[in-house]
């Protein structure tokens, strides 16, 4: 899309609870209009309740706008930060009505997924088309969304940063072994959605260039994307660790057993692990920051399967509020963002040859609202 002004940046993310009394609320918003009895959402609530009822995603998310804000200053592009959720206070309706009060009727969105899917892109199109309508104010304000940004370098960097630290922290506790014996794994963990849902990912003519591309392996573009940070990742660790391995699992499945999910589950990938494998990094590579089904699925589950294996493990953070990450967000606004000194937006940045993906897409692109899972959709980034 050609560049243009925008006069606010609007952080948009999914919500989490805050406390024991707004887990089963926040459930019921996300579910909405499926029938699930609270019941049945206590499947779900457990994993909060076992933190207090409170998912780490809004602090995480506060601390994103105050670094966000933080670089908009030094870059002096004058644009506020505001922020909103889909399933929490502070709703994307109540946000874009304090926007549009204090004068504010072109918005950019930076959404705090990387990848491409349903509940990754469409759907936040579709609750910030929502949100304007909710707040009567069709016609009077405008809210782009920025393009997905997995392979730019402001996401990709981190999370090379973070599994080289991991690797090197398991090395040190090898008591001094050899290098040469060492033979360390990466799992690359990810939300496990539908087959149905990931094949109807992310679809696109070709490279940028207009080249084919055949999205290789099951999972649709959704899987090629990851497959793609992670062999950057493990190119740039390989001349410190050239033994270590990796593969991309899943996490988070939930909803009918017959519907076939990608595969294959972190849990069940650790205990088929062969036995030469000296040590385990978890990469969360499929999330920007720690929610519940970090701290649930990969902190508690994943690494208790890795301790029952005896297998020694590290989980490694997610890219938060790291500078580069933060930077590079701020990047995706100045791509998009026209300014008397660069009136074209600035360059687009990608370090893989899927990239940079397109600001659009097309109208067929991560269908998925038929094909929404019941449960996951309580956990999904929550």
């Amino acid at each position: 899309m050609p560049a243009r002004e925008y006069d606010a940046i609007l952080l948009t993310g999914f919500g989490g609870p805050e406390g024991q009394d707004d887990v089963i609320p926040f459930l019921r918003n996300v579910t909405a209009g499926r029938g699930i009895p609270d019941e049945r959402l206590e499947e779900v609530a457990h994993h909060y309740r076992a933190f207090g009822g409170v998912s780490p995603i809004n602090q995480q998310n506060r601390d994103l706008k105050a670094a966000l804000e933080a670089e908009i200053t030094a870059r002096g592009l004058g644009l506020p930060v505001y922020w909103g959720n889909r399933n929490w206070d502070p709703y994307l309706a109540d946000v874009l009505k304090d926007a549009h009060a204090n004068g504010h009727t072109r918005l950019l969105a930076l959404v705090t997924a990387s990848f491409s899917s349903y509940s990754g892109c469409r759907q936040y199109r579709e609750d910030l088309a929502k949100a304007i309508a909710d707040a009567g104010l069709e016609g009077k304000i405008e809210v782009d969304k920025v393009r997905q940004y997995f392979d730019h370098p402001g996401f990709v960097n981190p999370n090379i940063d973070a599994v080289l630290g991991g690797l090197r922290e398991l090395a040190a506790g090898r008591d001094g072994a050899a290098d040469g014996d060492a033979a360390p794994h990466v799992m690359f963990a990810t939300h496990s959605i539908p087959l149905s849902a990931s094949d109807a990912s992310g679809p696109r003519e070709g490279l940028p260039d207009g080249t084919p591309v055949a999205t290789g392996e099951a999972g649709g573009w959704y899987a090629e994307q990851q497959r793609a940070v992670a062999r950057l990742i493990m190119a740039a660790v390989a001349q410190e660790f050239p033994e270590a391995q990796w593969s991309l699992v899943y996490q988070s499945r939930s909803g009918a057993p017959h519907m076939p999910w990608l595969e294959p589950d972190i849990n069940d990938a650790i205990v088929a692990l062969p036995e030469s494998v000296t040590g385990l990094v978890i990469s969360p590579i499929g999330f920007v920051s720690d929610h519940m089904e970090v701290k649930w699925d990969l902190d508690t589950e994943a690494l208790e399967t890795a301790a029952e294996r005896g297998l020694a493990a590290v989980r490694v953070p997610t890219v938060g509020i790291d500078p580069a990450f933060v930077s590079g967000l701020i990047d995706l606004v100045e791509e998009r963002h026209a300014t008397a000194d660069a009136p074209d937006g600035a360059e687009r940045k990608s370090l893989s040859d899927l990239g940079p993906w397109q600001d659009v897409c097309p109208a067929d692109c991560c269908l998925g609202r038929e094909l929404r899972p019941v449960v996951a959709q309580a956990q999904a980034l929550a």
